[in-house]
């Protein structure tokens, strides 16, 4: 049995009734079959596995990453295990190891004076996530002190995203964001990240003015691949947004921009509509690089499709996920950028992909 390494005493096991306790609560009749409305055991073993393994990897000063990025590793590990329920403020060791990572994340130098989370060497990929993971966890502190300095990091963090946003862009890059806070270009891939962790910040509580999401999603729209008719809508129905404007749809794309269109409220936007129709009938490779990438993005965008899009989606992430899980919990990339950002990016990753289910964090609700 693992150990957890901040506090050796303590069996992993014991440390997850916590989670098992949001688990366990569901009723027999919640627990139907996979790819339905309820729980699936077989996931709940899998989650509980997998977050096993996440606080497996913690270090002494609470950070949770087995290489490289510790800031934008741990806000990923945190954001799933917040995912599945496990929080900081809650009084079990799953929430002082959570409240221990939470703790590393609010030190000084992981933020710089600007308010970048990017100096890790994760840029603006980690700014986003770190950013996203504190919009979440705002008002879910131990105490009123904690929600305060989490609440200041937050706003510094938001405001450089809007400072980054304004850096001026060609028309096709308008209102996007890439690599760096001062970068002059946009990518579909980070602008994601940012544009829900200005959403989540926003339904904070946080001041952020509408203009800058609809400025995102409108560049969010020109990646959609599709000739446009006479009055700016797309004509394909059946395609999905690009890494950039120009580009065509892959599975990571697609999945992505279905995601954050729905969550900034585009629910029934033709390219919502067409993205869903796509990814609907694409043939997924689980051995593709950015496979965990996309199955996030895939696995919540469909649930917030729907009906028959979220029964069919979850039913193909379990499908996937299931088998792919390692013995030690993890899941692991079978190659390229997803093999080198290490374990516990993936495991994070699976745990979002089938955190469906239980709906607890606010900017994956329905």
């Amino acid at each position: 049995m693992h150990l957890l390494r901040c506090c050796p005493a303590l069996s992993i096991a014991g440390s997850l009734i916590a989670f098992c306790m949001a688990t366990t609560a569901a009723t027999a009749a919640e627990k139907e079959a996979p790819g339905g409305n309820g729980r699936n055991p077989k996931v709940e073993e899998a989650v509980k596995k997998g977050v096993e393994f996440l606080l497996a990897q913690q270090k002494p000063d609470g950070a949770i990453h087995t290489g490289n990025h510790p800031t934008a590793m741990t806000a990923l590990a945190l954001l799933a295990m917040a995912a599945v329920g496990c929080l900081p403020g809650d009084d079990n060791d799953v929430g002082e190891a959570a409240r221990k990572a939470l703790e590393f994340l609010l030190r000084d130098d992981r933020q710089n004076a600007e308010g970048y989370f990017g100096i890790d060497g994760s840029r603006m990929y980690g700014h986003g996530i770190v950013t996203l993971l504190l919009a979440e966890l705002h008002g879910m502190g131990k105490t009123p002190q904690d929600d305060s300095r989490l609440r200041e990091r937050l706003e510094k963090a938001v405001a450089l995203c809007l400072r980054a946003q304004a850096v001026p862009k060609a028309p096709n890059h308008a209102g996007g964001w890439r690599y760096e806070p001062g970068s002059g270009d946009s990518d579909l891939s980070v602008t994601i990240w940012h544009l829900l962790a200005l959403r989540a910040a926003r339904n904070a509580g946080l001041l952020v003015a509408k203009e800058a999401i609809d400025k995102a999603v409108a560049y969010l729209k020109k990646t959609y691949h599709s000739p446009r008719d006479a009055d700016g809508k797309p004509t394909n129905l059946k395609s999905g947004c690009a890494y950039q404007p120009g580009g065509g749809p892959t599975y990571q794309s697609a999945a992505a921009g279905l995601l954050a269109l729905q969550l900034c409220g585009e629910y029934e936007a033709p390219e919502v509509v067409g993205s869903a129709d796509f990814l609907r009938e694409i043939k997924i490779n689980p051995n593709a690089d950015f496979f965990y990438y996309g199955s996030y993005y895939y696995s919540q965008g469909m649930y917030q499709r729907g009906g028959e899009y979220a029964t069919h989606g979850r039913q193909v992430i379990e499908d996937l996920l299931l088998p792919r899980q390692q013995t030690d919990g993890s899941w692991r990339g079978a190659g390229g950028h997803e093999a080198g950002a290490g374990p516990v990016y993936s495991t994070a990753m699976a745990i979002l992909s089938l955190s469906v289910q239980y709906h607890y964090l606010p900017i994956y609700q329905r």
